[in-house]
């Protein structure tokens, strides 16, 4: 099955990509690696949740809000490589957390977008990972994500 046809069994639509918030791109791509610059999360109405999670925001949100970001994400994927079977496979994801002080959850909340590869990508979606808990994202977000993948030559 192609990965095409497994978001489709999944009923997962791709959003479509934001513009970037200053000078800089959406991904890099140097020999068979791609680079994903670090994306928030986007709601269903186009607005990023902010605020702290631990705090106003609930861990169970913020997996929502990372699993978000995994569709960006995949959609970058998509406008890069013409097509998702290229994707040999996610490397390396480093989630950022804008947590409350004290807050000690970050893996949880970025299993959002972790579960979300292995769905979509399967053994290929499971990848090397650091969830790290900040002070504050950009525009007051509530996570961020970037991510290195493996593509076919």
């Amino acid at each position: 099955m192609s990965i095409e046809q497994r978001l489709q069994e999944l009923g997962i639509e791709l959003p479509s990509m934001p513009s970037p918030a200053g000078n800089y791109v959406q991904y890099v791509q140097t020999g068979n690696l791609i680079y994903l610059s670090g994306s928030g999360p986007l709601n269903v109405d186009g607005q990023r949740p902010t605020g702290k999670v631990g705090g106003e925001v609930s861990v169970e949100d913020a997996y929502q809000h990372a699993r978000s970001i995994g569709l960006v994400q995949i959609a970058r994927l998509k406008e890069a490589l013409g097509e998702l079977d290229k994707v040999n496979r996610i490397v390396k994801v480093l989630g950022m957390v804008n947590g409350v002080p004290g807050f000690g959850e970050q893996p949880k909340v970025i299993n959002g977008f972790s579960d979300l590869m292995v769905e979509v990508f399967g053994d290929k979606g499971r990848h090397a990972r650091s969830a790290v808990g900040m002070g504050s994202l950009p525009f007051g977000i509530t996570v961020e994500i970037e991510a290195i993948v493996e593509v076919a030559d």
